[in-house]
C-alpha cells in the first residue's frame, strides 16, 4: 500500500463518466458522517488505517472507494449499516462506463461471437494474463488503474460461467497464442486456461493459423453479439476508441465478415489441438 493507501483502498475514477454524480454524493455523505462524529480528516484515516490524502479524495469524488473501505468507514463512525449498505450504488459505478455498456450487452446476449488478432479475447484471460497487458500499456497506467481495469475486466468473464451461458465463438490469431505476454509462465497458463475453457459444451475456439492465404479478418478485431429477442449488435474497440454498432447494414458486415473468418479458420477440435502443440513448445 502506497502512503494514501490508493492501491488497497480505491479506485481512480474517470471523470467524464456520469457514474460521477453516484461517487460524489458518496463522498459527501462520507463526509458528513465524519464531521458528524467530530473527526478530521486526520483523524478518521489514523481509525481507518489509511492517509488523509486518501480520505480527502474519497470524499471529493475522485476517488471511488472499495466495499472494504465503506464497511471499515460503518464501524469506525458508527453508522449502524447506513454506510455500508452504499457499497451497492458503489459496485454499479465501479468499473469504467465502456465496461458496463459492454457487459450489460453481453449479460443479454444468447450467442457472443469474437474475433481478436492482437491478443487473447478479454472473455478468456487469466488475471496474470490480464494484468500483464495493463501493465504494459503506454502512456503507463498506474497501479490503481491497472488494478480497476483488470478487476473490471475479469467481473466480465462472469458471462462464460452464467447459467444459462450464451454460446460463445472465439476465433484468436496464431500469433496471439505465441506473444509471450508476461513471460512464458504466464503464457503457458494462458494456454492452459484456453484448453480448458475450450472443452466447455457452449464455447468454440478456433484458431486462425499465420501460413493461411485469404483471411476475411485483415481489417482488426470485432465482436458480435445476438441479443434475447433477435437483435444482434457489434462492438468493435481500437486504440483509444469504444464502439458499439447498431447499424442494420454495418452489422450485417461484421456478420458475413465473422462468418467467413470462422470458416478459413481452424476447426474447434483441429484449433484445441493446435493450442496443445504451441503449450508443449513453450
Amino acid at each position: 500500500m502506497n502512503a494514501d493507501g490508493a492501491d488497497e483502498s480505491s479506485w481512480e475514477l474517470d471523470p467524464e463518466d456520469e457514474s460521477g454524480a453516484v461517487i460524489a454524493t458518496v463522498g459527501r455523505q462520507l463526509k458528513m458522517w465524519r464531521e458528524a462524529a467530530g473527526l478530521d480528516a486526520t483523524q478518521f484515516g489514523k481509525r481507518m488505517g489509511y492517509g488523509p490524502n486518501l480520505i480527502y479524495k474519497i470524499e471529493r469524488g475522485t476517488r471511488i472507494p472499495r466495499p472494504e473501505f465503506l464497511d471499515k468507514a460503518d464501524e469506525v463512525l458508527e453508522a449502524g449499516g447506513k454506510i455500508a449498505a452504499m457499497k451497492v450504488d458503489v459496485e454499479k459505478a465501479r468499473y469504467p462506463k465502456k465496461v458496463r455498456d459492454l457487459a450489460k450487452l453481453e449479460s443479454q446476449a444468447v450467442e457472443i461471437g469474437a474475433y481478436d488478432s492482437g491478443v487473447v479475447l478479454g472473455l478468456l484471460q487469466t488475471e496474470e494474463y490480464a494484468r500483464a497487458l495493463y501493465g504494459v500499456r503506454r502512456p503507463a497506467y498506474s497501479e490503481d488503474e491497472v488494478e480497476r481495469h483488470v478487476k473490471a475486466r475479469l467481473a466480465r468473464q462472469n458471462v462464460v460461467h452464467r447459467n444459462p451461458a450464451p454460446l460463445l465463438t472465439i476465433v484468436q490469431e496464431e500469433a496471439v497464442l505465441r506473444r509471450p505476454i508476461g513471460g512464458k509462465m504466464v503464457l503457458r497458463r494462458q494456454l492452459e486456461h484456453l484448453l480448458k475453457v475450450g472443452g466447455m459444451r457452449h464455447v468454440e475456439i478456433q484458431v486462425m493459423p499465420t501460413a493461411v492465404e485469404e483471411h476475411a479478418g485483415l481489417a482488426g478485431s470485432l465482436q458480435l453479439m445476438r441479443l434475447k429477442g433477435g437483435t444482434t449488435v457489434g462492438h468493435n474497440e481500437v486504440q483509444l476508441v469504444s464502439r458499439l454498432i447498431t447499424d442494420p447494414k454495418e452489422v450485417q458486415i461484421l456478420d458475413m465478415r465473422y462468418g467467413m473468418i470462422r470458416a478459413q479458420a481452424l476447426t474447434p477440435r483441429e484449433s484445441l489441438t493446435f493450442i496443445e502443440k504451441v503449450l508443449g513448445e513453450t
